[in-house]
Parts: structure tokens; sequence; C-alpha cells
């Protein structure tokens, strides 16, 4: 589960201009870690072809491979809600992956601008 939402941009293009970040933290229920994986990496594309996604990341952790970290960068907040509202999101976030979950957390940032080294 790797790739940027735009293959042809590097992530310092990605974030400038800004856009509306969203980090979530998910744990699957015990047992159910391997099929949420395999759900996300069917999402995952779909996602990353959004026209409102900047950049978007799904990483899974080493140490406790029943958690997941999502890094979404977004144009602004109706791309986001455009990417709710998705039929990707809704069949396999919403349909599949959430009744899997122990624990799901998000937040919503905006970038700070600043110089892109």
């Amino acid at each position: 589960m790797t790739g940027y939402a735009v293959e042809t941009k590097t992530v310092n293009e990605a974030v400038s201009g800004g856009g509306l970040l969203v980090v979530a933290q998910w744990e699957a229920r015990a047992g159910e870690a391997d099929r949420v994986a395999e759900i996300l990496s069917r999402f995952l594309p779909e996602a990353q072809r959004e026209p409102g996604a900047k950049l978007f990341l799904i990483s899974r952790a080493k140490d406790n491979p029943a958690q997941f970290l999502f890094y979404e960068l977004f144009r602004d907040e109706a791309a986001f809600k455009a990417h709710q509202e998705s039929d990707h999101f809704k069949t396999y976030i919403a349909g599949q992956a959430l009744p899997l979950l122990a624990r799901r957390e998000r937040m919503q940032y905006g970038l700070i601008e600043t110089t892109v080294f």
C-alpha cells in the first residue's frame, strides 16, 4: 500500500497551495487485520485517482500489523466531501472495512504555508 495521489508530482508539488490534510488511525479487530489490508489495497488506487486528492497514502504498522495510518491531502473541504461520497469509499470503507475495526480516529489539519526545499 504505497504511492501518491498523482504519480507525476513530487510531494513538494502536491503540498504547494495548501489543502485539507486528514490523518486517520485505524486498528483492526483481532484476526481481521489481513482482511482490512486486502480491502484497502483495492480502495487505495481508486482514492488516489480522485481529482481532488493531492496526496493519498496508507501505511501498516510494522510492530502491530493491525494498525493502519492514513495520510490524505485534499484540494479543499469540497474534495474531501466528494471523497466520502464516492462509490469506492461507500463500498470499501463504509461497507466493508469499518465493521472490521476495533478503533478509528480521524483528525483534520490545514497546512502551514512555508518555503518548500
